[in-house]
């Protein structure tokens, strides 16, 4: 009997008691044909009652994986250890949040499924973007995807976007480095480097206010081009 392959979900979590449970209920109830799937939590120090939370989630599942870090890191430090301990064939990430919809996984992993692509980008500016609008993020999301297609001279949309699926094997080999949010823009520009074609798939996208929990800054936005620069240059 043939074997199935898995989808390691990993998800960085810091301060998601409120969504978390209804988060991974959803990519539970996700149903991909011929494909398991294993969830990867990474607790980032997380200062409200996450952990309890996880621990549930890890005792009522047993496709659920937990670990946790000692301090706060950041979100590309907790992306790093989920990488690091996924098993699957297929990786995606997944916020702790409800930003992002799991019904889409069958969107990102369908082209890699049929050999069309090794890496392929939930695009949100391709979708449809609802809920809370914060105009200095979608903006700022364009711009450093322009850049990206300045430097690297292919055409990405959203090169922020958190929904990046990636057969296991193109993971491995990246050798991440960014403990925050410019772990998306090292990813994408590493990818290129490399060699792999991201195809880009449209997405719905949920987007959520700082009162309800946003973290990403403009601040972010600083860094992430100094990314795209920094491994323009160098390796």
């Amino acid at each position: 009997m043939k074997k199935n392959k898995v989808l390691s979900v990993v998800i960085p979590v810091y301060n998601e008691e409120k969504t978390l449970s209804i988060l991974v209920k959803r990519v539970q109830e996700v149903k991909i044909k011929g494909i398991k799937k294993q969830i990867v939590i990474v607790n980032d120090a997380s200062t409200d009652d996450s952990e309890k939370v996880i621990e549930s989630l890890s005792r009522k599942y047993k496709n659920v994986l937990f670990f946790k870090h000692k301090k706060n890191m950041g979100k590309g430090a907790a992306v790093r250890t989920g990488f690091k301990n996924a098993t699957g064939d297929f990786i995606i990430i997944q916020d702790g949040d409800l930003e992002y919809d799991p019904n889409e996984f069958n969107l990102l992993l369908s082209p890699i499924l049929k050999g069309k692509a090794k890496v392929v980008y939930g695009s949100r500016v391709l979708g449809k973007i609802k809920g809370f609008n914060i105009p200095s993020h979608y903006y700022g999301n364009l711009f450093l995807s322009f850049v990206t297609r300045l430097l690297y001279h292919r055409r990405i949309t959203d090169m922020e976007t958190c929904y990046k699926m990636m057969v296991s094997e193109v993971v491995k080999s990246l050798n991440l480095k960014s403990d925050k949010f410019d772990i998306e823009p090292e990813i994408t520009a590493k990818l290129i480097k490399k060699g792999y074609i991201i195809m880009e798939v449209p997405i719905t996208y949920n987007s959520r206010s700082f009162k309800e929990g946003k973290k990403i800054t403009w601040k972010d936005g600083l860094k992430a081009l100094y990314v795209l620069f920094k491994y323009w240059i160098f390796d």
